[in-house]
């Protein structure tokens, strides 16, 4: 993912963080927001999803992050 591409639509789509280190480093989580360098992804927030802008976004390496579809229900729990 490159920053220069982030649009305002894309604040609170999914992706996931891959450092490349195999399936069990991998996080989901929804863009808060970015800056010249780091994206800002939320990948905790309680399971409350529609809230979370509430939440502290962690700063995470564009280059680690692939957009994706929303997750199941079930990842929802």
């Amino acid at each position: 993912m490159e920053i220069i591409n982030l649009k305002p639509s894309d604040v609170g789509r999914w992706v996931e963080y891959d450092p490349g280190h195999g399936d069990e480093h991998k996080q989901r989580g929804r863009i808060k927001s970015w800056n010249g360098s780091y994206v800002f992804v939320v990948y905790h927030c309680n399971k409350e999803w529609d809230k979370y802008k509430n939440y502290t976004g962690c700063a995470t390496d564009p280059n680690d992050l692939v957009f994706i579809g929303g997750p199941k229900n079930e990842d929802l729990k």
